[in-house]
């Protein structure tokens, strides 16, 4: 939920009025402000723009011109805004504003515009374009695998976007179940195709009035970590017992668990990003995922790892080497997981299947960050430190990541009350 209110703040006797943007987020409220062009003096706004039921003409022909123009700035604000979601990683701040603003007032000229499609396919294609330069990298990697989904489901005919209703959410989910995706995969594919819906329907595109309804939940899955025990056993492999590669991987393993950050932050971690303050270690860098400056301090198994000077390694690599290092390390045990599997022999065609595994061939590169977070939590290090330490907005929010129910949470609590 967001709001717009407009200040007068300025010290002079005719100034351009501030917007103010707030909005909730995971349960954090956020107040950002940014400049428009409509100058007013401050007699008016203090004293004018607010009479109910002015005599003056002039007072009325002013405040008739100003409201106006106002809910102008505000609903190009609010369907801007309207148009983001969580699953885009978008950052709302001073910035965006400032540029929204900026947009409203810079429309694009007759030739610059381009038709905006009101089909489905084609519309993922302009949002695409639009939005390339807020859009992660892996953001768009998503977006492009469920736009190939929608394409096969659609045998490429024509998807309408006034046409996904709740009865096209419910086909789309059926024929995604048919052909073996999980459930939470179907969740995330019609999230994005509510994002897409939403943004054209801000671009003036019609869509079905059914589509609030359309939603999808999240099935709560047990997320597996390595343990402190397990933790040792990929410290204790002594020199040799691993190829070079294999060594390689194995260090980046214990430093993602050792800072509980993303793959795509850690392994751009080395000794030219530490400095020191009350000699103490602090590693300071910006999040890819979020744009989040984040400073970490760092134990002194991260610092002897980062001066060993561990080699760069691409994403998939590290995936398929730190499964190795772990079968290595003794870590076999059968535990219950998902894992891609072929769903027929030879068919190369991988979906994620329920069953017990063993640990290792789970372990994936996010492991370490649920490590560090769910070791630390379980040691009774503060929440508000750990989260600030991982990067949550929210208490709530690294709660969940870890996979605490508010059960959990009752139990732990009556430990404490005897």
């Amino acid at each position: 939920m967001a709001t717009v209110s407009f200040l007068y703040r300025s010290t002079k006797s005719i100034a351009p009025l501030n917007l103010r943007l707030l909005y909730r987020s995971n349960g954090v409220d956020y107040s950002i402000g940014g400049k428009t062009n409509l100058q007013v003096s401050k007699e008016y706004w203090s004293n004018q723009h607010k009479l109910s039921r002015p005599r003056d003409i002039d007072i009325i022909n002013k405040q008739t011109e100003v409201r106006k123009e106002l809910l102008k700035i505000e609903e190009y604000v609010m369907n801007s805004f309207g148009c983001l979601e969580p699953i885009q990683q978008v950052q709302v701040d001073k910035q965006w504003l400032t540029t929204t603003l900026f947009n409203y007032y810079n429309p694009p000229t007759t030739a610059d515009k381009v038709v905006i499609p009101d089909t489905l396919i084609e519309y993922i294609e302009y949002y695409q374009s639009a939005r390339k330069n807020e859009l992660s990298n892996n953001s768009i990697k998503k977006i492009k695998v469920v736009k190939r989904k929608l394409e096969r489901f659609s045998n490429n005919k024509p998807i309408y976007i006034k046409d996904i209703d709740l009865n096209f959410a419910t086909e789309l989910t059926t024929y995604l179940l048919k052909e073996g995706y999980a459930s939470n995969t179907i969740t995330r594919d019609i999230r994005y195709l509510k994002t897409f819906c939403n943004h054209a329907k801000y671009n003036g595109i019609e869509t079905s009035y059914q589509l609030e309804k359309v939603q999808a939940k999240y099935t709560p899955t047990k997320s597996i970590y390595l343990t402190k025990k397990e933790i040792e056993l990929i410290e204790s492999i002594k020199d040799g017992q691993l190829s070079e590669h294999l060594e390689n991987a194995r260090k980046w393993l214990l430093l993602s668990c050792y800072t509980g950050q993303r793959i795509s932050d850690f392994l751009r971690f080395n000794m030219e990003m530490v400095r020191y303050e009350q000699n103490t270690p602090l590693l300071e860098f910006t999040q890819k995922k979020t744009g989040k400056i984040m400073t970490i301090s760092l134990s002194s198994r991260a610092i002897k790892l980062l001066q060993e000077q561990p080699r760069k390694i691409s994403d998939q690599k590290y995936n398929n080497y730190i499964k190795i290092v772990c079968e290595k390390a003794g870590i076999d045990q059968l535990v219950k997981g998902n894992k891609k599997v072929e769903t027929e022999e030879d068919s190369g065609i991988y979906r994620k299947k329920e069953g017990m595994y063993k640990k290792c061939d789970l372990v994936s590169s996010h492991i370490g960050r649920r490590s560090f977070a769910t070791n630390n939590y379980a040691k009774g290090i503060p929440t508000a430190l750990l989260k600030n330490a991982t990067g949550h907005s929210t208490e709530s929010m690294f709660l969940e990541y870890i996979g605490k129910s508010n059960k959990d949470l009752a139990l732990e609590l009556s430990k404490h009350l005897g």
